[in-house]
């Protein structure tokens, strides 16, 4: 009995099929390994930013938790929620860089204390940067306040020049800077809050991400529900900022 031709090509094409499948396998398995590791350096680096201000680590989930509910809203998949939930967190991570006296301080800063304050982005890139996996995290991080007219810092970028990450953040940022309370000034209320994103749409933020986001908070609103989860970091979080 003699084997066909393409009896052979057909078993070689198995093999190699299998062999394939087991290589992708191995290399998603390094990637859910990387994955792991990466995510235990971001609690720790996240633990670091609790101890120094646990406003700032709070203000970091809430801003997460934000971003999250727009990135539904635009119908992100899987991976691209991940990137967005690990640049949330780590928006202000470069905050740990600032002296206590400049970011834990009641009043209004100086020029030359806001300048400092300014650098925390930078500050963050770099703390990012050292690890490959975050490279990309890193960039949405640095340029989470440039403005949609090119007005913000730290490079003056412009309209879709701005990481496309970064123009989220800033919206989310930006809407829990107002809705949140602190010792001096009580927080305002959504409704406020969505105004003054709406009057600020096209000069500080993305119109077309404004709306988005103003919708996806309203339905989230509609749940009801005062605490959140996230997917990196564990814990149950309320929304109103203690």
């Amino acid at each position: 009995m003699t084997t066909k031709k393409t009896d052979i090509y057909s078993l070689a094409d198995v093999v190699t099929n299998v062999t394939l499948l087991n290589l992708t396998r191995e290399v998603d398995d390094l990637k859910n390994k990387h994955r792991a590791t990466c995510e235990m350096a971001v609690r720790s680096i996240l633990q670091a930013l609790d101890c120094k201000d646990h406003y700032t680590f709070g203000h970091s989930a809430r801003v997460a938790f934000y971003c999250l509910q727009a990135g539904l809203e635009l119908g992100l998949n899987k991976n691209e929620m991940y990137d967005l939930e690990l640049s949330a967190l780590f928006h202000d991570i470069g905050k740990i860089g600032v002296p206590d006296a400049i970011l834990l301080k009641p009043s209004r800063l100086t020029e030359e204390e806001f300048k400092i304050m300014k650098s925390h982005p930078e500050k963050s890139a770099e703390i990012l940067q050292g690890f490959d996996a975050f490279e990309t995290i890193a960039n949405y991080v640095k340029h989470h306040h440039e403005r949609y007219d090119g007005r913000g810092y730290p490079y003056c970028l412009k309209g879709e020049d701005i990481p496309f990450y970064s123009r989220i953040l800033l919206i989310a940022d930006t809407f829990d800077a107002m809705t949140s309370s602190r010792p001096y000034r009580k927080g305002l209320s959504y409704e406020t809050a969505y105004a003054e994103l709406e009057e600020f749409s096209g000069s500080q933020f993305d119109p077309y991400l404004v709306k988005n986001f103003v919708t996806a908070m309203e339905k989230d609103k509609a749940r009801q529900q005062e605490t959140f989860q996230l997917k990196i970091i564990e814990g149950l979080f309320k929304k109103e900022a203690a």
